[in-house]
């Protein structure tokens, strides 16, 4: 087991706080810190973004888990990321993640039997093919980049279940890393933040406008096909519904698993508990669902409220954003026991990793087979895992994530069993 325990966790600390929207705060600052101060000091409170506007901030595990529960009085159809604070999301209503219950569930309820158990574990051979292909180079001796490598497992798991070109993957794999982190350096463009989104929204409804009408000439068993076939209201859903349930899958699968097995190594690299998590086939399950409470992928989700509504004593007003932090939720010291510690057997473990209530992730067996797979096959493959040079993290509120993370490993002279 591994102890993180900030400082800040251990004693009194100032009530004052940074900014929790300035993507600076993930990429080189100490979110957690921050977090910990909030949920000792003030687990709902108003606060004010770098342009001057003002959100609700939600740290305590039971008020994150109330919030996205409640969606009669905490709306997702007005907009679910910060970058969007202020401004009507164009999907609401149209997209899964941007719809409330009981609309909501006529648009997951296809898309979730399609993602089932059964179905995903049809798939494992095609996930297995694709992870392999992906961690082999780290035996040849040199330094690997992990994150650059596992940023293209999403792409290669939706990709394959969305059936989309595999010449059309490393350009969609930019487009959404652009969507999720539009203040990172690297796509840096006159008109800033919303000019990034802008374009890579442009780019990415117009792909799959187009990739849609080629499947409606040519429909499969994929997952573009299956939404072709979808009705809403008693009718087939709209081209523009199609496009922006297509983008939200592939968004979707891109944040959650590219990131875990990056942090969890990042973490875990010269430590015992790799050695133990990698000797132990038995704690695969529960070293997978410890990594996603560890990484939380996704920083935070926003939601407005439908009415004035107290919490914890602060009365919050018909029309205010909320924004709640997962990364927080999932340090919450009165639901996990030391929850700076890393530890690969905890149970119970209930992160709220993939959200909860309606909008709980749709795609979250997919994931987690996935991520299966990814620490199997490393474990039974490499050992000795080292970092090779200083890593680069994503510059995102969205994303808790890594851009770069270099790392040697060595081939096992005897590849252990896999056992998922």
């Amino acid at each position: 087991m591994l102890d993180m325990t900030p400082p800040t966790a251990r004693c009194p600390v100032a009530h004052s706080v940074g900014d929790l929207t300035d993507p600076g705060l993930y990429s080189s600052g100490d979110p957690h810190t921050t977090w910990a101060q909030l949920r000792a000091h003030a687990p709902v409170s108003r606060r004010t973004a770098a342009d001057g506007q003002s959100y609700w901030s939600i740290t305590k595990y039971a008020d994150v888990d109330h919030v996205l529960r409640d969606h009669a009085t905490f709306t997702s159809e007005r907009g679910t990321l910060l970058v969007l604070l202020g401004r009507d999301d164009p999907a609401g209503g149209r997209q899964m993640a941007a719809t409330d219950p009981p609309r909501h569930a006529d648009l997951r309820e296809p898309l979730q039997r399609a993602l089932a158990i059964k179905q995903v574990e049809a798939k494992r051979e095609q996930i297995r093919a694709a992870v392999l292909g992906l961690i082999t180079p780290l035996g040849d001796g040199g330094p690997y980049d992990l994150a650059e490598h596992m940023t293209r497992m999403p792409m290669a798991v939706i990709g394959t279940l969305m059936d989309l070109p595999h010449a059309d993957r490393p350009r969609l794999i930019e487009l959404t890393t652009a969507a999720i982190a539009p203040d990172d350096p690297r796509f840096a463009r006159p008109g800033g933040t919303q000019a990034v989104l802008k374009a890579a929204h442009r780019e990415l409804f117009a792909y799959f406008q187009d990739l849609v009408k080629d499947r409606q000439k040519s429909p499969g068993d994929d997952l573009v096909s299956l939404l072709l076939r979808m009705e809403l209201d008693g009718r087939r859903l709209s081209l523009g519904e199609i496009v922006a349930n297509c983008y939200s899958l592939l968004l979707g699968a891109s944040v959650t698993m590219a990131q875990v097995p990056v942090t969890a190594l990042d973490a875990l690299m010269g430590t015992p508990t790799l050695d133990d998590w990698a000797a132990d086939p038995s704690a695969l399950v529960t070293g997978v669902e410890e990594a996603l409470r560890w990484s939380s992928p996704t920083n935070h989700f926003m939601r407005y409220a439908t009415r004035d509504v107290e919490l914890r004593g602060q009365r919050i007003s018909a029309g205010d954003p909320v924004v709640v932090w997962l990364g927080s939720a999932n340090r919450d010291e009165e639901v996990f026991p030391d929850p700076f510690t890393f530890d690969i057997r905890r149970r119970p473990n209930k992160h709220i990793a993939f959200g909860i209530g309606p909008h709980y992730c749709v795609g979250h067996t997919v994931a987690r087979v996935s991520l299966r797979v990814v620490m199997a096959e490393l474990f039974s493959r490499f050992t000795d895992f080292a970092p090779a040079g200083p890593g680069l993290r994503l510059h995102s509120n969205i994303i808790n994530g890594w851009e770069s993370l270099p790392i040697t490993a060595r081939n096992r002279p005897e590849r252990a069993p896999v056992t998922y």
